[in-house]
């Protein structure tokens, strides 16, 4: 049987996946909402399917794999509310099934380490969706589930550069304040090595070796482009919208020893530093 993806919300993680798999003759169908984004989708290679909207079953008929990108909404995970069944009826089918999470879910640690057996207690609604999701696609009897939990993500076009060259990074100051983060094609990396080695039932966290505070990442930035470095502003009385305020809600490093001893991966951008010059020297090159 043809080796084919459907990938549900087929977004910045699943692309970096799908540069990876394509290569190697896969069959790669994406959803995705808007015609615009299906164009693009097309045009590296992807089957596109508009979703919600189009019928699914003969994209899961067809699937040996699936990746779920999608977010959950407040009320239930939008894949499972729709197409629980057509999944379930299927599960032999598959060979592998990856659901991406969030190192949200382990919640606030006040800047302690935490690892894939450390108890979830989110801090945030977005943690609590996404362990109520977790827990939906992992009652599906028979399904090989694998969880990634990805930390914070940064990419080609996806990083602080753009902030600090139009003056808009933000420095916030909040004692103790620690991220985890992680590179896309690290991400896709882990994925690849975890569909070549299946193990149902395991959760990976997904991150660098270099947990640090955020206003780290936009100090070393500035000083690659040769910037001043952004003013520090104090959490407590700083303007943020609720959202941004709710990312300094959490506070933990995130071990990610499972993802080298078990998938043998090697990442390609261990810490943040590797990772944002790897980033400008992508810019600069026009990649």
């Amino acid at each position: 049987m043809e080796k084919t993806l459907l990938s549900f919300g087929h977004g910045f993680s699943a692309r970096a996946l799908s540069r990876l798999l394509l290569p190697q003759d896969w069959r790669i169908i994406g959803t995705t909402r808007s015609e615009d984004k299906a164009s693009a989708l097309m045009a590296e290679g992807i089957e596109p399917r508009i979703w919600p909207g189009a019928d699914m079953v003969p994209a899961l008929d067809a699937a040996t794999h699936l990746l779920i990108s999608a977010a959950p909404g407040a009320e239930a995970d939008p894949v499972l509310a729709e197409l629980r069944d057509e999944i379930a009826t299927r599960a032999s089918q598959f060979e592998w099934v990856g659901y991406l999470s969030t190192t949200g879910v382990y919640g606030d640690h006040q800047g302690n380490w935490v690892d894939e057996t450390t108890p979830l207690t989110p801090a945030t609604k977005r943690g609590i969706a996404r362990v109520a999701a977790e827990a939906a696609w992992a009652d599906i009897p028979g399904l090989p589930l694998h969880i990634f939990r990805l930390a914070g993500i940064y990419g080609p076009g996806r990083g602080p550069f753009s902030k600090v060259r139009n003056g808009t990074a933000r420095r916030i100051i909040k004692p103790g304040q620690i991220f985890s983060r992680t590179h896309v094609a690290d991400i896709a990396r882990v994925l690849a090595a975890s569909i070549a080695r299946p193990n149902p039932g395991a959760a990976y966290n997904v991150c660098d070796d270099d947990p640090a505070p955020p206003e780290d990442v936009i100090g070393y930035a500035a000083e690659l482009l040769g910037l001043p470095i952004p003013a520090a502003e104090d959490f407590e009385t700083a303007e943020m919208t609720p959202m941004a305020r709710s990312f300094y809600a959490e506070s933990k490093k995130v071990r990610n020893d499972r993802i080298k001893d078990e998938l043998g991966v090697e990442l390609l951008y261990p810490d943040y530093k590797t990772g944002l010059k790897a980033l400008l020297a992508q810019e600069i090159g026009g990649a």
